[in-house]
């Protein structure tokens, strides 16, 4: 990439992140009577439901915190990130130190799963705001939770199953993905010996049990030790979970020097794009059955905005890592359909939900999933790794 391309893309996502993404969550999402952040949002900010989802509170925390620690050292961010960092620390956990998924608007339990991502967001938000704070109990309390969710996920039978596990058990992708990303933030902390264990680990069974060579693709479902069940859920392919693995690998690769590894992750990320784009339409689906067969999921073809961004990411980096202009090729069909269909010019940020054709679904900004993370990291690391090009 030319160096006018990478100031012009560099400008590009500092300013939407900075003059778009950042002022619509600041204006309508945090809560200044109950705390924490209002996230189930219309296309205008307006409020649809005040449940507030607890991994978006950490998501959110994450974000502003992580704001002020690469971005620039302002107050009202580094208040916004401690508004929710606050909310978690007085409503988000259990008397067993696991955390709730939702709670009321001032802070009621309503929900608790068996899944481990809100304690994940939780560590997140915690080691963010902790190093944004120099809060030496925020930084405890990031590894308290993580040692906790490394025993849950660790020790058999500690959580309910899925299935009855004597009949069946099995295991997801996303478990190993999401440790891998978490104890990079950890990372920053101390050098704990402990966190090069999980990674390894998280990437032996990336590479060892949810890799399929042939297809170049990462099953999301697998028996314990890789075993494929031959069902909907068997042959269940989310492109965009596996390419924003390939990213985390990629960083892993480009932290440790590791060559080999930035090539596996290479291949993760070409085999998720070959068999996610549509090739009708455009863009990405949001599920594939590696067989070619009907998906399970009835959402199977919709486009959602979170695998597009972790793509745009993605592929730049691959291209920054490699030079190969196959990546930047990828790169620049990805960001023109995408910043085609999802940005929205009246009242900012971006719409989460399209049809397959790229229409629009829901007006929504925000829900018990969507919030103010995907985009906005996506923003932050493109502009970031754009503002080292430039350097060079």
């Amino acid at each position: 990439m030319i160096k006018k391309e990478v100031i012009k893309l560099l400008n590009f996502y500092k300013n939407s992140l900075l003059n778009d993404t950042v002022p619509f969550w600041m204006k309508h999402s945090v809560d200044k009577e109950y705390g924490g952040f209002l996230t189930c949002l219309d296309r205008d900010g307006s409020v649809l439901s005040y449940d507030k989802p607890m991994w978006i509170q950490g998501r959110e925390t994450w974000l502003f915190a992580k704001l002020y620690n690469v971005v620039e050292k302002r107050k009202d961010w580094l208040k916004t990130a401690r508004h929710g960092f606050d909310f978690i620390i007085k409503h988000g956990f259990d008397t067993d130190k696991r955390m709730f998924y939702s709670v009321t608007r001032d802070g009621c339990p309503l929900r608790k799963r068996r899944y481990l991502f809100t304690e994940v967001f939780g560590i997140i938000a915690c080691a963010e705001y902790g190093i944004a704070s120099g809060n030496e109990a925020a930084l405890k309390c990031a590894k308290d939770i993580y040692r906790l969710v490394i025993d849950l996920y660790n020790i058999p039978d500690s959580l309910p199953p899925k299935y009855f596990s004597e009949i069946r058990t099995s295991k997801s992708h996303a478990m190993p993905m999401i440790l891998l990303a978490t104890t990079q933030v950890l990372r920053q902390i101390d050098k704990d010996p402990l966190y090069k264990q999980i990674i390894d680990k998280s990437l032996s069974e990336i590479f060892d049990h949810f890799f399929c060579p042939k297809e170049k693709v990462l099953l999301e479902t697998v028996g314990l030790n890789g075993e494929r069940f031959n069902s909907p859920e068997g042959r269940c392919i989310n492109p965009g979970h596996a390419i924003e693995t390939s990213w985390f690998i990629m960083e892993e690769g480009r932290y440790r020097n590791d060559r080999d590894l930035i090539n596996k992750a290479l291949v993760i990320l070409e085999g998720s794009l070959e068999i996610g784009w549509d090739k009708k339409f455009g863009g990405i689906f949001y599920f594939v059955d590696i067989e070619g067969k009907p998906p399970e999921q009835l959402e199977w073809d919709m486009k959602l905005w979170w695998p597009h961004t972790e793509t745009l990411y993605a592929l730049l980096l691959a291209h920054h890592l490699t030079g190969k202009q196959k990546y930047l090729n990828w790169y620049k069909k990805v960001h023109q359909w995408v910043f085609r269909h999802f940005p929205d010019k009246k009242h900012g940020e971006w719409f989460g939900y399209l049809h397959r054709d790229g229409t629009l679904s829901t007006r929504i900004k925000g829900n018990m999933w969507k919030g103010p993370f995907h985009l906005a990291r996506a923003q932050l690391f493109c502009w970031k790794l754009l503002e080292s090009w430039n350097q060079k």
